[in-house]
Formats: C-alpha cells, sequence, structure tokens
C-alpha cells in the first residue's frame, strides 16, 4: 500500500461506503460512515443483511454499529449518508416486509424513525429528497438497485405509474413528480425504438437545491444502452435536456448552473464537459488531456480541485487523483490494486470522497486477505498538491 495512506477497517468482515457523492462524513471530520458484510464476490439476495457503522478517526478508528439494512447493492450501498444540515442524523434505505422504506436515525441519541418512501438525494437543506423506482432499476441494471421486489411495470416500455418521486423528509409524505412516460416523451430521444425500455437513475440536487439532475436511460433489445442527462426543479417543473447526445456518465454539480460531466460530445468524443443547466453553448471540454478516462467526480471544497479516479481496466489498477481546472495540474494520490474477481456487479470501485473541509479522502480499495475496506489519504501530503 502507498505511503501515507491508512486503513480505518479491518478483517475478517469486509467495509466499504459505495457511491461518491453522498455525505460519507460528519461535520466535524471525525465519523466516517460505512457498511459491512460477510461475503463477496457474489450478488446479494433478499435474505442478505448489511451492517451500518461509523469509524471514529479519534477514537483508533473504532467501528459502532448502529443499523442495518436489506435493501442495498455493491455500488450504490443503501444510500447511507449523513443529511445535511444536521450534526449527527443519518439516514438508509431498508425493506420492510413488501416495500422498501428510508430509516432516518440520530446518532447521538439513538432515535429512529421511518419514512414510507426510499430515498436517492437529499436536498441541500436536508428537508426533501427525490428517488427512483428501485426495483425498475434492478430489472434494468442488476447491481444498482435492490434484491427483494420485482419491478411492477416490467411489461411496460414507459410506464406512467413510475419514475421520480418527491420526497418530504420532515412529514414522509412522497408523490410521484416525473413518470418515465412523461420523460421519455419530452425532448428528442436519440434513435429511438418502440421496444426499448425507459428507466431513469442518478439522481443529484444541485448546490442551492433549486433544481435536480438525473439520467434518463433506456435499453434497447439487443441489450445496448443509451443516455440523456435532464434536470428539473424540486417538484418536476421546468424539465431541461442537458445532453441528449446519447452517453452520459458521471456527473456531478459544480455550482448551481453548471454541471461537469463525462459525455461524448463532436469537439472532444469522450471526455469530461462543463454543461451550463440551459438551452445553452456548446459544452466546455475540461482536462481533456488530463482526465481521458471515465472516473467519480467531485469537487473539493472550494472548486480548485476536482476530485476523480480511474476504473481498474486491464492493468487491474485504480488511481484516485486530483485535477486543478485551472492550472491542468494533476495530483494523484496513489495506486491501488484491484484483483481479477472485482469486477462487474461486485467490482470495488474507489469512489473518492472528501471530508467537509477538504482535508482528506476516503476511497473503498480492496486489501489482500482483508477484501474490500476504507482507506484515508491526506492529500496535502501528497507532492505537487499546493501547485493546483
Amino acid at each position: 500500500m502507498d505511503a501515507g495512506v491508512r486503513q480505518i477497517t479491518h478483517g475478517p468482515k469486509h467495509h466499504w461506503f459505495g457511491y461518491y457523492d453522498k455525505l460519507q462524513v460528519c461535520p466535524e471530520n471525525r465519523l466516517v460512515l460505512g457498511m459491512e458484510v460477510g461475503f463477496e464476490h457474489r450478488s446479494p439476495v433478499p435474505e442478505d443483511i448489511v451492517t451500518l457503522g461509523s469509524v471514529d478517526l479519534e477514537e483508533g478508528d473504532r467501528w459502532t454499529p448502529f443499523g442495518e439494512s436489506q435493501a442495498w447493492c455493491w455500488q450504490q450501498g443503501c444510500m447511507l449518508q449523513f443529511v445535511p444540515g444536521t450534526d449527527s442524523t443519518v439516514l438508509w434505505n431498508d425493506r420492510h416486509e413488501d416495500a422498501y422504506v428510508c430509516r432516518v436515525m440520530n446518532l447521538e441519541s439513538g432515535e429512529r424513525r421511518t419514512v414510507d418512501c426510499p430515498v436517492y438525494a437529499i436536498s441541500p437543506d436536508g428537508r426533501t429528497a427525490v428517488s427512483p423506482d428501485f426495483s425498475r432499476v434492478q430489472s434494468m441494471r442488476p447491481g444498482y438497485g435492490y434484491a427483494g421486489l420485482p419491478d411492477r411495470f416490467a411489461d411496460e416500455t414507459a410506464p406512467s405509474d413510475s419514475g421520480i418521486r418527491r420526497v418530504d423528509l420532515g412529514d414522509g409524505n412522497s408523490e410521484l413528480i416525473l413518470s418515465i412516460a412523461e420523460i421519455e416523451a419530452f425532448g428528442a430521444v436519440p434513435d429511438p425504438h418502440p421496444r426499448a425500455i425507459h428507466y431513469v437513475n442518478h439522481l443529484l440536487f444541485n448546490t442551492d437545491g433549486s433544481r435536480f439532475v438525473f439520467l434518463h436511460r433506456w435499453r434497447y433489445p439487443d441489450g445496448s444502452r443509451k443516455t440523456r442527462m435532464l434536470t428539473a426543479c424540486p417538484d418536476g417543473s421546468d424539465l431541461r435536456v442537458v445532453d441528449g447526445n446519447g452517453l452520459t456518465s458521471h456527473f456531478i454539480w459544480r455550482d448551481p448552473k453548471h454541471i461537469l460531466a463525462f459525455s461524448d460530445q463532436p469537439s472532444h468524443g469522450k471526455a469530461f464537459y462543463l454543461f451550463a443547466d440551459a438551452d445553452s453553448p456548446v459544452p466546455e471540454p475540461v482536462g481533456p488531456d488530463v482526465m481521458t478516462r471515465d472516473g467519480h467526480c467531485t469537487y473539493l471544497p472550494g472548486g480548485r480541485w476536482i476530485l476523480n479516479d480511474t476504473y481498474a481496466g486491464a492493468e487491474r489498477v485504480q488511481t484516485p487523483y486530483l485535477f486543478g481546472p485551472e492550472t491542468g495540474h494533476r495530483v494523484d494520490l496513489g495506486s491501488f490494486p484491484s484483483p481479477l474477481e472485482y469486477q462487474g456487479e461486485w467490482r470495488c470501485d474507489a469512489h473518492p470522497r472528501s471530508a467537509r473541509d477538504g482535508s482528506y479522502v476516503i476511497i473503498d480499495s480492496p486489501v489482500e486477505g482483508e477484501g474490500r475496506q476504507m482507506h484515508l489519504i491526506r492529500p496535502g501530503e501528497r507532492p505537487g498538491y499546493g501547485e493546483g
């Protein structure tokens, strides 16, 4: 393992967090959320339970469990995250009887409550969430939804009763604000096909909560897939197509009006681009000669650095790194082997996540003899960090 990297969880059980766009770290940067499970290298089944806990960085990286979930996947976990605007409240998705729900818990008091709708992304004020149909996601892209409940609309290509729900995290009420049928009918869909099956995934509020972004995807009969990136207001109004070229992958909001996303555009082909959330100018390439591969991108506080990573690829090594969009400077944060068995649905992507103040980065990466574990990296200790 690279010098300057601290492993903060250990076997025999496996620990990880999952997706890159959630609040994993508490406001004081002391507690790091994670998940724990006793197996790897297979799909979860409905009976599999994942344990949820926190790592206390000031108490010898002590692991403290606080909950469980039966609604999780390898790539995105159970949407475990701190609720914005709170000091110690977390939430996660779970399964209760024949429904997916959201558990909300205060880590200090232990007080818990249940919201009768699962969540995906939370607004910056912590009051509102948006959510796709997780059963639909699972049927279209196994490994990103949850095992347990079938897709009720499996026979429909673009159902009118499935789509994006808005959830009030205060009173627990939810409503369908955009159906898949509405989304499919909006604007121009590249290469339409009468038997293409449509779904939505990857939702994220912008930095002031005024809009959210999501991916509209559709799968053709031959198994291939295309994507559009759209945005809307929190009530589903003012729908906009931001990237309609057919390929959009990982993204992040830079500010309330701009989205960094990996896409395929005429100017530079497959690369990262900065999109304006409006009927606007041609997207601007970002680091096309440096960020040459798709990855899981976020901005460190202040926007001076983009935190990103690489997939394992043929060399079976993942590299989290920082890129300075104004300087063009790149700082690698280490090289992490990913054995061949970590691929497909149960691969272990690095998914780098930063502390609230950017002082450290947490990644997931396999360790020989211990499986997937979480690791802490301090960018300030890396050569070249001050040059960005």
